[in-house]
């Protein structure tokens, strides 16, 4: 969705989106917000979440412009989410990172008063309900997406494939084929979560998201976090970094955990 004219500068960051999207701060639902744990409510009847991704259904890499994002194959049962608090399947679409300019900030969700050095979403969609993902996408119910959080510590191998094709996408727009890929390889040994209703990061800001956001972080190095500041959002002067939006105000909404 980038090139619509908003992007993470001074001029056409998320301090501005509202002149183009109203909904940014006329929403009741946006997203990221903080997570205080001391303010989150357990919830008994909550599921544990359950993941079937087929690796084959990787398909491409791809630089948009705003973030990096590997993209499956729509249409197949093979890459399915259900459990935690969602009724029904939901079908994995794509995955994609935010980050800092440093180690020391980048991630969107606070989960008590710590920014972590980055944060992976992965967007599912609505199958059993909804024709598309473009529908599903404008739905109050239409997507779920699991946020992890990325903390700089030790190498993650998992990482590394997708790492060391980054050269090839590293200007606006470049897609090369990625295959063979499952993205549970990115998931924390412990699911715990927390979860609220929110919104896209990114224009358009739809108010169509079920969060799910996983309690343990997972972790890569910090050789393996300065590769994803390598890629451009428009060019050799304008490094892609810094690619996330500030939390925006809970208005009420209840955060329910799946853990004491």
């Amino acid at each position: 969705m980038a090139g619509c004219g908003w992007g993470y500068g001074s001029k056409n960051g998320p301090s501005h989106w509202h002149e183009q999207f109203p909904i940014a701060k006329e929403g009741s639902r946006q997203s990221p917000i903080e997570l205080k744990n001391a303010e989150t409510k357990y919830d008994s009847s909550l599921k544990p979440l359950t993941l079937s991704y087929d690796a084959s259904s990787a398909k491409s890499l791809t630089n948009t412009g705003s973030s990096v994002q590997v993209d499956y194959e729509d249409g197949t049962d093979r890459l399915v989410l259900t459990g935690g608090p969602l009724c029904g399947k939901y079908r994995l679409r794509q995955f994609h990172f935010h980050w800092g300019a440093c180690d020391d900030h980048g991630s969107e969700h606070i989960l008590d008063g710590t920014s972590y050095s980055a944060e992976l979403h992965l967007v599912h969609w609505n199958a059993e309900k909804y024709c598309d993902f473009a529908e599903a996408a404008k739905a109050p119910d239409g997507l779920a997406v699991i946020g992890v959080f990325l903390k700089v510590c030790n190498e993650n191998p998992a990482l590394q494939k997708m790492l060391s094709s980054l050269d090839c996408i590293k200007k606006k727009g470049s897609k090369v084929e990625f295959t063979d890929f499952a993205p549970c390889a990115l998931l924390p040994p412990c699911l715990n979560y927390y979860t609220y209703l929110g919104s896209l990061t990114t224009p358009p800001l739809f108010e169509s998201v079920i969060w799910i956001v996983l309690k343990e972080p997972i972790t890569l190095s910090s050789e393996q976090m300065t590769k994803f500041r390598t890629l451009e959002f428009t060019g050799p002067d304008d490094p892609m970094q810094d690619n996330y939006r500030p939390p925006q105000p809970l208005k009420c909404r209840e955060i329910r955990k799946n853990f004491q």
